[in-house]
């Protein structure tokens, strides 16, 4: 949750809480406590009540709609079905790009002058040298 903040920004916050509420801060946190565990509380009870009354097992995760769609209402079959004409269009497109990237890497390795048989049809250019140093 507080992945991205450093040790001076929590101890901003701390300190700027501690302004803002004072005396109070630990009986704001306690209730801020209480009222994450009864959301949670809340959440856990819906998705019993919720998994009761359809008559399967519903996980939290399961709450989204497209998840809730994909695993309660859709068999393989229709999913497949679904999933069948954009499958096809994107295996075109992949062969496309990966044919590309060869016909690059193609023209790449024949343009490397690097390799021999370039470096030797091409004549090497002649170096330049600045005369004015001033």
């Amino acid at each position: 949750m507080f992945d991205n903040l450093g040790g001076f920004e929590i101890g901003a916050l701390l300190l700027l809480a501690l302004l803002i509420f004072g005396d109070r801060l630990p009986a704001v946190i306690s209730d801020g406590l209480r009222m994450v565990r009864n959301l949670r509380n809340m959440a856990r009870n819906a998705t019993t009540d919720l998994s009761r009354e359809l008559g399967t097992d519903i996980q939290l995760e399961d709450l989204h709609p497209k998840a809730f769609i994909r695993k309660h209402l859709l068999s393989e079959e229709d999913e497949q079905a679904i999933r069948k004409p954009l499958q096809g269009i994107y295996d075109d497109l992949r062969a496309d790009v990966d044919g590309v990237h060869k016909e690059l890497k193609d023209v790449a390795a024949a343009a490397d002058v690097r390799s021999g048989a370039t470096a030797a049809s091409t004549p090497p250019r002649p170096r330049s040298y600045d005369v004015d140093a001033t």
